[in-house]
């Protein structure tokens, strides 16, 4: 609701306060207090790492395409393309030994 809200106001603040890391800052918070290992933590962090990169693309195709296939059409078609990207990612980076699955 915060990030909405900011957005109204101000399309490049409620952008980068949506870009922040904060649910997997609460994440590793979490693990910590849980007294999780250290490698699990330090792993956490490594796979959003990589889980990130994939969706990328989606920020740019979904601007372009809003304004002809409208919100929900556009909504899906950058969940299909992100579904795509992270499929095609997971094969390149298993070549260089990064096990996405």
């Amino acid at each position: 609701m915060i990030i909405s809200e900011l957005a109204k106001r101000s399309d490049k603040l409620g952008a980068f306060v949506a870009a922040l890391p904060l649910v997997t800052i609460l994440a590793l918070i979490w693990l910590y207090i849980e007294q999780q290992p250290q490698e699990k933590i330090a792993n956490h962090a490594w796979y959003t790492f990589w889980y990130v990169i994939p969706t990328l693309p989606m920020f740019l195709v979904f601007p372009i395409i809003l304004p002809k296939l409208g919100f929900w059409l556009t909504l899906l078609a950058c969940i299909v393309i992100t579904i795509t990207c992270f499929g095609f990612f997971t094969l390149l980076v298993r070549q260089f030994g990064i096990d996405l699955l």
